[in-house]
């Protein structure tokens, strides 16, 4: 039965039962080969649709159970655990996240039960005109299961492994799991993070639940569309790799933490912009590292990115492809920085309210431009504050230079690889942490800080001055045309913690329906 004794971070059968599903996303009228190991002799066995609701659409008991050890290196290679049972896919099942849920019978109550997820694409002739790519990239690269993620000492981390306890699913709670957790009138900042490790510890979750997955943000912003009626496809970040995939849609949604992004996935959202489709991002640190992928008929087994040692240890460097190291997309190597397609990066602000990045700050952006259609009939103003009661701004962020105009107005400063047409409607002060200014509870970036490797990559040393170049920052409410006229619109509202305001504050609803409507999505 399950160890109370193994560390928060180690989930490796921390369970009585583990599963995984065979793909992330699969058409509709196909078959979910479902991966399971378990020490109980059976298991039952349960399919729903999350959205605005959660709706059963499957079901299976008496499932035989088989225990099987996971490999060695299950955290980079996958566990290669043979199929159990298949989940058939009904002709009528719409698109979206299917949240699968298995209970060990007869298991220790609190480890009988076990989460898997798969995302149901429509067919092509059923396709709505939107698309919310959900970010599994960063959900795997966070991910512990097996061994290492990438922030505790690997490179390369499969998709064919369970995900860690409370990513996929996790009892509701008020503000503890969260990593820039909201202030309330009068209360001490929780710069250490004591709080959230508290909070995960006693629950035996990873780190990760304070910084992706499905529960964390996009069920969020999945549970309040759908309720506002607003109508859209869901896929993965990998399925972008598929040649044209993203034909046909007029909008393409990002939320929550869309931090890592293929060349492949890159490139399919900049020929949509390009030829007149349009992007909203409702997300922080976005498009900050490049992976590419490996293993596997379709390729996209397993996800490798060397991160802060790319320009050292990447073997691509060497071989003379240096455009394709798996580090910051902003590296002078690689020369495709997000702000090209987003308008904002982190390195011009990466963390509010996280350590010692703004302990204090504001936790919402501020209006600057009240007349800009994002705010229509919001009924903000200048210098309000959008979102601060739910602490919208947080943990990470994206930015950009700024200076104001002859007449007081907030604009961008010009600075190489910015679109030209761009308006900055909204922000607050971020910063970047150097090293010993991140929280105490955190595992990662103990010897590492992004302030120190921002301004050694993009200016070439750290210096005092350097560093102080790049401290200060902002985040960013704000709209931009990456490829000129002839191309789409790109609405970015820089942060990882918007959708937590989407449930109870209406102004934040408004304006994310406002963009919404904007960029051309349909409603029911």
């Amino acid at each position: 039965m399950g160890s109370m004794a193994r560390a928060p971070d180690d989930q490796t059968f921390y369970d009585d039962i583990e599963a995984y599903c065979g793909q992330l996303s699969y058409e509709v009228g196909s078959g979910v080969g479902l991966h399971v190991s378990t020490r109980a002799s059976r298991y039952s066995v349960t399919v729903d649709r999350w959205g605005a609701e959660r709706t059963e659409v499957w079901a299976a008991g008496g499932c035989v159970g088989e225990f099987i050890e996971p490999p060695t290196g299950a955290d980079s290679n996958g566990c290669g655990w043979p199929v159990a049972l298949e989940i058939p896919i009904g002709a009528d099942w719409l698109s979206g996240f299917y949240l699968v849920t298995l209970t060990a019978i007869g298991a220790e109550p609190a480890h009988d039960v076990a989460h898997a997820f798969f995302v149901v694409r429509p067919a092509q002739s059923e396709r709505a005109n939107a698309l919310l790519v959900l970010a599994t990239n960063t959900w795997n690269a966070y991910n512990t299961w097996g061994g290492k993620s990438l922030y505790t000492g690997g490179h390369q981390v499969s998709f064919r492994r369970p995900f860690g306890r409370g990513m996929l699913c996790r009892p509701d709670v008020d503000r503890d799991d969260r990593k820039s957790r909201p202030v309330r009138f009068r209360e001490t900042p929780d710069v250490d993070g004591a709080t959230f490790q508290e909070y995960r510890t006693a629950n035996n979750y990873p780190a990760a639940i304070g910084s992706t997955g499905w529960f964390t943000h996009e069920r969020r912003f999945v549970a309040w569309a759908e309720s506002e009626g607003f109508d859209f496809d869901i896929a993965v970040s990998s399925d972008l790799e598929q040649p044209g995939f993203l034909d046909g849609y007029d909008l393409v949604i990002s939320v929550g933490h869309d931090e890592y992004w293929s060349v492949a996935g890159r490139d399919a959202i900049d020929h949509h912009i390009n030829k007149g489709g349009n992007l909203a991002t409702f997300s922080g640190n976005t498009m900050f590292w490049q992976v590419r992928f490996t293993g596997g008929t379709a390729n996209t087994d397993h996800m490798i990115c060397h991160k802060y040692s790319a320009h050292q240890t990447d073997p691509v460097v060497a071989a003379g492809h240096p455009e394709l190291m798996t580090g910051m997309w902003a590296d002078p190597l690689v020369a495709r920085p997000e702000w090209t397609t987003i308008g904002g990066g982190s390195a011009f602000g990466l963390y509010h309210r996280f350590g010692k990045a703004t302990p204090q700050g504001a936790g919402g952006f501020m209006v600057v431009d009240q007349d800009h259609w994002m705010f229509a009939g919001s009924g903000l103003n200048y210098g309000d504050l959008v979102g601060r009661d739910d602490g919208v701004v947080g943990y990470e962020t994206l930015g950009c230079p700024l200076q104001f105009d002859a007449e007081s107005r907030l604009i961008p400063r010009p600075h190489p690889g910015f679109p030209d047409e761009m308006e900055v409607v909204g922000f607050t002060l971020s910063s970047n942490l150097a090293t010993g200014e991140y929280p105490a509870s955190i595992s990662a970036l103990n010897d590492q800080g992004d302030l120190e490797f921002v301004s050694s990559r993009l200016s070439g040393d750290d210096s005092p001055e350097n560093l102080a170049r790049w401290r200060r920052g902002n985040a960013v409410m704000l709209t931009c045309r990456p490829h000129g006229e002839q191309g789409g619109q790109v609405a970015t509202v820089g942060t990882t913690d918007w959708v937590f305001g989407l449930a109870a504050d209406h102004q934040v609803g408004k304006v994310t329906a406002n963009v919404l409507d904007h960029l051309g999505i349909d409603r029911s």
